[in-house]
């Protein structure tokens, strides 16, 4: 028995076609742009938990290397994108902080792939990252976002670094460029549509 679809579900679906969501991490440590990252490239526009950050949360949350972060997410982020008449992405971001890997945990069921943002400049902010999306058993793809200044690094170098395996995919993003975003999505789908095979 077929229930119809509601108001909501035909903005997104069209009559007669079949379309396939897949569900989309979008993870990083703390401060790395998932938000900027996610608001960028959203069809929709973007459900955000973006909350002005308190002083109680200095003793927890490192702000070296951020200067001006002002706001951060208290529970998630949540974009579309549609990439063909066929495949609609859903993205999740996480929150960066590590008092929420029990979130992470129930955000990351069902989704068929991650997206690990990176700050070039914090690399081993991103250990745990990769860490706990392995333990999830998702496959992932490296966006390194490049903020103003940073420098290029070498894919080489970079790969060592966060110690990958040969066929992870590593993209050079800017979180902030719709286009650049999507370069790094379209790096994953393909990734992940190449293991299915």
């Amino acid at each position: 028995m077929g229930s119809a679809p509601s108001l909501g579900e035909q903005a997104y679906v069209q009559q007669g076609e079949t379309q396939t969501a897949v569900k989309i991490l979008v993870v990083g440590h703390f401060a790395v742009g998932k938000t900027t990252f996610i608001g960028s490239i959203s069809e929709i526009t973007p459900l955000s938990t973006e909350e002005t950050m308190t002083r109680a949360g200095e003793s927890i949350d490192d702000l070296k290397g951020v200067q001006g972060k002002t706001t951060t997410t208290v529970a998630m982020d949540f974009g579309r994108l549609t990439v063909s008449e066929r495949i609609v992405l859903y993205l999740f971001g996480t929150p960066g902080q590590l008092r929420f890997v029990q979130m992470w945990e129930d955000m990351a069921r069902g989704a068929l792939g991650a997206l690990v943002l990176v700050d070039p400049e914090r690399l081993a902010d991103s250990f745990t990252v990769i860490d706990l999306i392995e333990q999830y058993g998702l496959d992932y793809a490296i966006a390194v976002n490049h903020f103003d200044g940073t420098s290029i690094r070498d894919e080489r170098a970079l790969r060592e670094a966060l110690d990958l395996l040969d066929d992870t995919p590593i993209v050079t993003c800017d979180a902030r460029d719709e286009r650049s975003s999507a370069a790094a999505l379209i790096t994953l789908v393909r990734y992940l549509q190449d293991r299915a095979r």
